[in-house]
């Protein structure tokens, strides 16, 4: 479920788009055209994190985000979450991220391949762009791979806004789908949970991780707007 346009922290627009999840429905006239390479990403061992649509809850996502703080020592995010009518706890490490969005890795899954490997899966994708430059452009793949790219870039990464081009670690993610190499999604994302907790205006990032994570910890958790 997407949320609306909001304003949170010192005027940072929340984008609806940022982790929203993907659709495979052939019905759709538009998806139709698109039918290889949707059976292509109905195959990818990350099913849950890519395509579940989770029904956010602004207030815990919001009361989440605001009371958030990282121990570094623990490599934890600590937070708060209403439970009951009672504030109660909520810790969050790269373990979690990986068992509640069943992240097909482990921890001593890579985050980055070599420079080689790389652009070598950008050309066997097709890609029509400088490969010399550090960020690569999504308009410069064929369709299909297009639209992998861009849903990948929607559910997986923590941009907000900006979505053609891609970051190194966004590469790093195609081509471990493309190439079926293990890849550690959980540490990437983990990562840039922490990096939000240490930012001076904190953004609702992962909304649809975070209120996955908050429904697998507590079940009877309220339901409130």
């Amino acid at each position: 479920m997407r949320c609306d346009m909001i304003l949170q922290g010192s005027n940072v627009l929340f984008d609806p788009l940022h982790n929203t999840c993907c659709v495979y429905d052939r019905k759709i006239p538009k998806m139709a055209r698109f039918t290889g390479i949707l059976e292509f990403m109905e195959r990818l061992p990350l099913q849950k994190a890519l395509s579940d649509q989770r029904l956010v809850f602004r207030s815990h996502i919001k009361r989440f985000w605001e009371k958030a703080t990282c121990n570094e020592a623990n490599k934890t995010i600590n937070s708060i979450t209403r439970v009951n009518g009672k504030n109660e706890p909520i810790i969050i490490t790269e373990q979690l991220v990986r068992e509640v969005m069943k992240f097909p890795d482990d921890e001593n899954s890579p985050t980055k391949f070599p420079e080689r490997m790389v652009k070598g899966c950008m050309l066997r994708m097709g890609y029509n762009g400088d490969l010399n430059k550090s960020n690569y452009l999504k308009e410069n793949f064929p369709r299909l791979y297009k639209f992998l790219i861009h849903y990948i870039v929607l559910a997986l990464s923590h941009r907000k806004e900006g979505y053609d081009v891609m970051r190194d670690y966004q590469m790093n993610m195609v081509t471990a789908l493309v190439l079926n190499k293990k890849y550690n999604f959980s540490k990437i994302v983990f990562h840039y949970m922490v990096e939000n907790t240490t930012s001076k205006d904190k953004t609702w990032v992962y909304p649809r991780f975070i209120q996955t994570i908050l429904d697998h910890t507590y079940p009877e958790l309220e339901r409130d707007k």
